[in-house]
């Protein structure tokens, strides 16, 4: 299945812990997630910016220099296995829209119908194949016509594509400048977060003793990501149909708002070979 994660600072960081240093880093996780990564991150202006590549993370080179030189608030990035939408950039997640940022694992089925829900504006800001955009694109409508509140957004969108569309998994990363949402549903996949707010520093030592590697964290954070990262931490799973929402103060919150199971749940069997295989656990 594709690989999200997500970070929230009090202040910019380079991006390196969960990027390359962690036990099961993106980094690692791309070599069983073979088609592209995306990282998503903010300027000091607040402007988003991505870097998508249609190839797995440990084959670019380019990689380590950018989570190096990354700094960022947030960073939110996703290790792409495709189910719909063929090996291109523009297939490759994170997407923006409006100043926001979104990564999504799991499969969304009824895009006709999902499509002729957007109007036209926001039908404009798809500019790929995938599923995940056009539902990116459904939470960006809703979000503005709900004035700008991202949680009623989410909450909107979901809500009708639970309740109408076929469905296998909807887990969603959300960033602004200053807050993170993120949506585990429904039971499908997994998607953990970790309150690193009184954590500053953390080494992990192997069975000669010694170092496998050293973090030091910057800044306080929540991370979020689809399996955890690093052992003996308190990495807390999402249960189905809660979102976690962390504002700019850093709080956490977390919220049931899809209590209900989806209206029509797609199987393994219902699903194509290669989407199929893609939601496996690796």
């Amino acid at each position: 299945m594709c690989r999200l994660f997500a970070r929230i600072s009090a202040e910019p960081y380079p991006a390196t812990f969960g990027m390359l240093e962690a036990p099961d880093s993106v980094e690692e996780q791309s070599r069983r997630e073979p088609d592209g990564y995306g990282i998503g991150t903010f300027d000091t202006h607040d402007a988003p910016h991505v870097i998508r590549r249609a190839k797995a993370a440990f084959q670019d080179r380019a990689f380590p220099r950018e989570a190096h030189e990354l700094r960022s608030r947030i960073f939110l990035a996703h290790i792409r296995f495709a189910t719909n939408g063929a090996d291109l950039e523009r297939n490759t997640h994170p997407f923006v829209q409006h100043g926001r940022i979104l990564a999504h694992n799991g499969v969304v089925h009824g895009l006709d119908e999902l499509e002729a829900r957007l109007r036209p504006a926001y039908r404009a800001l798809v500019a790929g194949d995938t599923d995940s955009e056009r539902v990116f694109a459904l939470i960006t409508q809703e979000t503005d016509d709900h004035g700008g509140d991202v949680t009623a957004g989410i909450v909107a969108a979901t809500s009708w594509i639970a309740a109408t569309l076929p469905l296998y998994a909807v887990n969603i990363l959300l960033a602004t400048p200053h807050e993170l949402w993120a949506l585990r549903y429904p039971q499908t996949h997994g998607l953990l977060w970790l309150d690193e707010r009184e954590e500053q520093s953390r080494k992990h030592v192997d069975r000669r003793r010694r170092l496998r590697f050293g973090v030091d964290l910057p800044a306080p954070g929540i991370g979020v990501a689809s399996e955890a990262m690093g052992e003996g931490r308190d990495w807390r799973p999402l249960e189905s149909g809660e979102l976690l929402h962390v504002g700019a103060d850093l709080e956490p919150v977390v919220t049931t708002v899809l209590p209900d199971p989806p209206a029509h749940p797609l199987t393994l069997d219902d699903l194509g070979v290669r989407a199929a295989a893609a939601q496996h656990e690796r």
